[in-house]
């Protein structure tokens, strides 16, 4: 589902040069969920950017279900972001003025997709993440959970090969952080998605079949603390 060979990416800072990664390799088959832990500052969001094609590393190779993205027109990522990949953030990033349903439709339409089929898979995701009813409501009348879990179906609603889950937990508190994470892990797992789960916590960690640290621009595999 995911291969990274000979990645390298930077940035220019005060006083130097920041190597983000450098010659990183990765493989990811399709159903499996790793979690990626590193410190603050060490390139976990760059990388996602860097597997979703919003970035282009400055060299090596970027490659989702077989396609080099690296070698896309930034059009042509655009779109296989929107074919191919969900996106789960910290900060939720629902639309504020559009309700729930309609969030949840958002990436369906941008596909093409309405009517009676876009309607069922609305209604669907909205039972499988416990919140049937809340089409109608506006973000700003739910919980942080509440947000969250209305993210997590937004993510899934197109049926993407791979999610991308950015620090998901980190506007929550522990346990509310704990009841999205194993509930975007049922969910991916039910579905034979490939999820990459970026997180501070060992607690949530847990639920990956696999571990990989970033550190010193290199990703190092980990057994979950679970093992």
């Amino acid at each position: 589902m995911l291969c990274l060979k000979g990645v390298r990416h930077g940035y220019p800072e005060p006083g130097g040069w920041h190597v983000v990664l450098d010659d990183a390799a990765l493989s990811i088959s399709a159903g499996e969920t790793v979690a990626l832990v590193g410190r603050s500052g060490s390139g976990k969001s760059t990388l996602l950017n860097l597997i979703s094609g919003i970035d282009r590393p400055q060299a090596g190779i970027v490659s989702v279900g077989g396609v080099d993205i690296t070698a896309l027109s930034e059009h042509k990522r655009t779109l296989l972001r929107r074919r191919r990949i969900g996106f789960v953030f910290q900060f939720f990033n629902l639309l504020p003025t559009l309700t729930v349903a309609e969030n949840l439709r958002l990436p369906l339409q941008l596909l093409g997709r309405s009517g009676a089929a876009a309607e069922r898979a609305v209604a669907e995701l909205l039972e499988a993440v416990d919140l049937t009813g809340y089409g109608p409501r506006f973000p700003d009348t739910l919980s942080g959970g509440e947000q969250q879990r209305v993210a997590v179906a937004r993510a899934l609603i197109h049926e993407p090969d791979l999610i991308l889950a950015d620090e998901p937990t980190g506007n929550l508190d522990p346990a509310t952080g704990n009841r999205v994470v194993e509930m975007l892990d049922r969910l991916v797992r039910q579905r034979g998605k490939t999820l990459i789960l970026v997180t501070h916590s060992p607690d949530l960690a847990r639920h990956a079949d696999r571990i990989l640290r970033l550190q010193d621009g290199r990703l190092v595999t980990e057994a979950p603390a679970a093992a």
